[in-house]
């Protein structure tokens, strides 16, 4: 496995609210301690939803964002700004000149809820209550143009939009801004928000999601024979990425190293993957390609592993189809057993895990795995986290989004 060269794509910041928790060192310790964030829903709206349960965020964004600057931002874009700001933060605020710097935050939903809730305003009140706050609020690419100018990043401000793939697709685009020129420091993520009665009602009537009502902790179950369905959770993920030469440069803690990556299409359904997972092996051939890698430089994989029934099966005919018999030595990671699906956002969250996985040698566990499928035959980790080994190793994250969306990304340690 090569050094680090001047010309790699670095992590130097990391930032996420998620439904287990408010920041980054908060999510990981819940996620190392195998904490559940499916909750049931409070509100009067879901009495009467088939789904009454969700993975809400753990911290809601009005304990740490100012009400003035909250109440003109959708929901997605308050995470989206909570994230980033972390991550900022946790990079060292660094130097750079505005012109070199870019932002990619992804949204696979965007503001529904705030285009439902103007609806539901000029409707109730007339239009002259509607906001004038709600385009930019309902915007898809809101959330990265807010964070654009938070930071004054003008080498360019993208929203990839994909689906479940849309937070990985974030951290691919930034990539290609540093390796082609483009930028020498990107904000890249994903943000998702839309735990409402319409968007559950929606995924419910789909069959996508867990109808476990009587117990949201135990509903999300990947690669669990009793699965039946993602929970829907929210929040956001960013990442601060870096041209190796500008991160030392500047002197900067580097997490990883954003080593390749890849993205397919199956071209079979709007909503089902290809039944084998012949995109999702594709994505991953590629990413280890891009990434000068072979499946002998694996030790770790954070899946997407949502807990549907085709999916999860799917995705790991693709990595053992990739990665063969060295699959023996991979420790297999399903946070959404813990976090919900957030969507837009997972693909940004996942990413974060994989790289603290790397960087504290700490592969996750999967809870809720009581019953493991007999056709997904992966070293799945339960019960406790697992140890991964010293010196140079590489992982994989996999994000697939409904329109069959396929994105790989490989991390290097460093």
């Amino acid at each position: 496995m090569g050094q680090q060269t001047d010309t790699d794509v670095v992590v130097t910041g990391l930032g996420m609210t998620t439904p287990v928790g408010g920041d980054v060192p908060s999510t990981w310790a819940a996620l190392l301690a195998g904490t559940p964030g499916g909750r049931a829903l409070t509100e009067s709206w879901a009495e009467e939803l088939p789904v009454r349960f969700a993975a809400t965020a753990l911290v809601d964004p009005l304990e740490v964002m100012d009400r003035v600057e909250a109440r003109k931002l959708d929901r997605s874009e308050q995470f989206a700004l909570i994230a980033t700001r972390q991550a900022w933060s946790d990079a060292g605020s660094p130097q750079v000149d505005p012109l070199r710097l870019g932002v990619v935050i992804a949204s696979g939903i965007g503001g529904a809820v705030s285009l439902l809730n103007a609806w539901d305003t000029m409707r109730e009140k007339g239009a002259r209550r509607v906001s004038p706050h709600t385009i930019p609020a309902l915007m898809p690419n809101g959330p990265a143009g807010y964070v654009g100018i938070e930071l004054k990043a003008r080498a360019g401000v993208h929203t990839p939009v994909s689906a479940c793939a849309s937070g990985a697709e974030a951290v691919t685009y930034a990539v290609h801004m540093i390796r082609s020129g483009r930028a020498d420091v990107v904000a890249a993520g994903g943000t998702e928000a839309c735990i409402h009665p319409l968007p559950m009602a929606a995924f419910a009537a789909m069959m996508a999601l867990s109808k476990r009502n009587d117990e949201p902790g135990r509903a999300s179950r990947p690669y669990d024979k009793g699965r039946d369905g993602f929970v829907l959770g929210e929040g956001a993920g960013v990442l601060i990425l870096e041209s190796a030469a500008h991160a030392a440069a500047r002197g900067a803690r580097v997490y990883a190293v954003v080593a390749g990556s890849g993205i397919t299409s199956d071209g079979h359904h709007i909503a089902q993957p290809d039944p084998v997972g012949a995109g999702a092996k594709r994505a991953i051939e590629f990413a280890l390609t891009d990434a000068g890698l072979t499946s002998a430089d694996i030790f770790h994989a954070n899946a997407h592993a949502t807990s549907t029934p085709q999916g999860d099966v799917a995705e790991a005919c693709a990595i053992r189809g990739v990665l063969g018999a060295d699959v023996d030595h991979v420790a297999v990671s399903a946070t959404k057993s813990m976090t919900g699906h957030l969507l837009g956002a997972a693909g940004a969250v996942e990413s974060i895990a994989t790289v603290l996985a790397l960087y504290h040698r700490l592969a996750p566990p999967t809870i809720n795995l009581d019953d493991p499928d007999d056709d997904v035959a992966l070293d799945v980790v339960t019960g406790a986290p697992r140890a991964l080994p010293a010196g140079p190793i590489a992982a994989l994250n996999n994000s697939f989004g409904f329109g069959g969306h396929n994105v790989a990304v490989v991390f290097r340690s460093v």
